[in-house]
């Protein structure tokens, strides 16, 4: 198995750990661990698309992360906030 196999393995892996947590209801789309999972697992397949040179799934894991942070980030500033 070639390194950006274990990668992307891994950022499928959280990422499908965030979806089935929130399916069953044990982590609602708001919170921080679920945004988390999604920055850690879209920013690995991200980066295994790169080595693969698959740059329509860099774009798409790239938006992925940047949403998820802006998410994590509008999270905790509002936290701050009150």
């Amino acid at each position: 198995m070639k390194l950006s196999d274990i990668i992307a393995s891994a950022g499928v892996g959280l990422l499908l750990i965030a979806f089935l947590l929130n399916l069953y209801k044990v982590l609602d789309t708001e919170s921080k661990l679920y945004m988390i999972l999604n920055i850690a697992g879209a920013g690995l397949c991200g980066i295994s698309s790169y080595m693969i040179q698959f740059y329509p799934f860099v774009i798409l894991e790239g938006v992925w992360v940047a949403v998820a942070a802006v998410s994590l980030l509008k999270s905790v500033s509002r936290e701050t906030q009150k």
